[in-house]
């Protein structure tokens, strides 16, 4: 089967360039970003702050990267659901953002409980453990078995011999654990567990048993079915199961009913049976060919020439070079044939004028050398002259150096300017300079903002991450 031969290209495709060159450190990201700040409060809170953050795993059917885009069915449904909180506030330019979190499943409730993160989003089963600790909304997806898989050379003939691999943090774990309660009552051998790194999901889990590398584990029957179709060798036993009927619902923290009551409006229109949850089920649960199209996706075909690139370049001019490719990500795409109607050319959309100016004389920037070269020598330009001695900490120095690219640096500074006339803080862009940039600019520059703003947070904490699981998967290859 095409998609089996290559299964094990298609994990390299997600972040093979991010995992090969990428020397950032997950601190920066704090730093720079601030998103590990606490937040505790309500929906209101969210609101004030226009910002809600949302918990997801890294997962290749949930969460994950195609090429340098966001997508899966808990990304798409956020994005519906930003959509749809903004439509009921009627929200202007000022939107209420959506920011992605990218977390590890065993950190999904401590998150929430530290004020880190708002809502959990990552496939999470109800169960009463959890019940104790955090709580849900109502589920977009029911009546969900948990079942056996097994390797090709294993074969099950009853519960004796299972030895499932399974990570502490998941339902399965409980669910074992329940199972060997009862079997401990009747005087019967309790199941043994293999505990598995958190570093690891399911579809992880699923290419180590393809391999012999693992014998047995347990997967929800949705994402068996889907998983089945890609590795047709394992066995998916759907009539052996350990917990039947479950439902899968967003966390969140207790005492939140404002949040409570507007995910549920949501879910109640967007669930699994409604339009819209029939149709992103269907696109990332029935149908295989995404996984397919990965493989040789345009956009990562751009992405990894671009990437060397951006490394080069952020090095010489003492950025981080994720953060250069999310503003070229929102510039074009990473595609250098765009040319837009002012003129601006390429990857970093700038200016042949810009280019030529004596602040950053690079030439011939429809080649894609030059061009993230020129765009990445006017971006230290903008900082160093207009940014780095300004009184900001670093979250808003990079964000006014984003505005300043791209409505230009003597604007910001006229907004600044004007923000501090009007009572706002001049050196603090979002809920700020941001709110006058609206009134006199308008959307884009906004928009531009904050959407660098959450590519940058997802993508970097995302290659952390994935570094550290090649690094867990490699163990086990070894220890096989």
């Amino acid at each position: 089967m095409k998609l089996t031969k290559h299964y094990n290209t298609i994990f390299l495709v997600l972040l093979i360039s991010l995992c090969s060159i990428f020397t950032f450190e997950l601190h920066a990201v704090e730093s720079i970003l601030g998103h590990q700040d606490k937040y505790f409060g309500d929906f209101e809170k969210m609101s004030a702050r226009n910002t809600i953050r949302v918990l997801v795993p890294y997962s290749k059917t949930f969460y994950f990267l195609d090429g340098a885009n966001q997508k899966g069915f808990t990304y798409d449904f956020l994005q519906e659901f930003e959509k749809y909180i903004n439509n009921k506030l009627k929200r202007g330019t000022i939107k209420i953002r959506i920011i992605v979190i990218p977390t590890l499943r065993d950190q999904l409730i401590p998150s929430l409980l530290n004020g880190t993160g708002d809502i959990a989003a990552g496939n999470l089963t109800i169960t009463p453990k959890r019940e104790r600790l955090i709580d849900f909304s109502i589920p977009y997806l029911t009546e969900i078995n948990e079942i056996i898989v097994t390797s090709p050379k294993t074969q099950i003939s009853s519960m004796d011999n299972w030895s499932p691999y399974i990570r502490k943090s998941s339902s399965y774990y409980e669910s074992i654990t329940s199972l060997n309660r009862k079997l401990l009552k009747l005087n019967k051998t309790p199941v043994s567990l293999q505990l598995g790194d958190e570093q690891l999901e399911d579809e992880d889990i699923l290419e180590m048993m393809n391999a012999n590398m693992i014998q047995m584990s347990v997967i929800d029957s949705h994402k068996g079915e889907f998983w089945s179709k890609i590795f047709p060798k394992l066995s998916f036993n759907f009539d052996k199961k350990l917990r039947t009927g479950g439902q899968i619902a967003w966390a969140f923290r207790k005492d939140s009913p404002q949040l409570e009551s507007i995910i549920n409006e949501f879910m109640k229109k967007n669930k699994k049976g409604t339009l819209l949850g029939n149709i992103l089920f269907s696109r990332y649960l029935k149908n295989t060919q995404w996984v397919e199209n990965s493989l040789k996706g345009k956009e990562k075909q751009r992405l990894e020439a671009a990437i060397p690139l951006f490394k080069k370049y952020s090095n010489q001019y003492n950025f981080d070079w994720i953060m250069i490719a999310s503003l070229a990500f929102q510039e074009s795409k990473i595609d250098q044939s765009v040319k837009s109607k002012s003129g601006a050319i390429g990857v970093m959309q700038i200016l042949p004028s810009t280019a030529a100016d004596k602040s950053v004389e690079i030439t011939n920037i429809y080649s894609l050398e030059p061009n993230i070269h020129a765009g990445t020598k006017y971006l230290r330009y903008i900082y160093d002259q207009f940014i780095d001695k300004e009184p900001m900490n670093d979250l808003n120095k990079y964000l006014f150096m984003f505005a300043s690219y791209n409505a230009g640096p003597n604007r910001i500074r006229k907004l600044r300017n004007e923000a501090e006339q009007n009572g706002l803080d001049p050196n603090i862009w979002f809920r700020n300079v941001e709110i006058i940039a609206a009134k006199r600019i308008g959307r884009e520059t906004v928009t531009y903002v904050s959407n660098i703003y959450k590519y940058y947070i997802a993508y970097s904490t995302i290659y952390k991450n994935e570094q550290d699981k090649e690094k867990v998967k490699e163990s086990l290859k070894k220890s096989k």
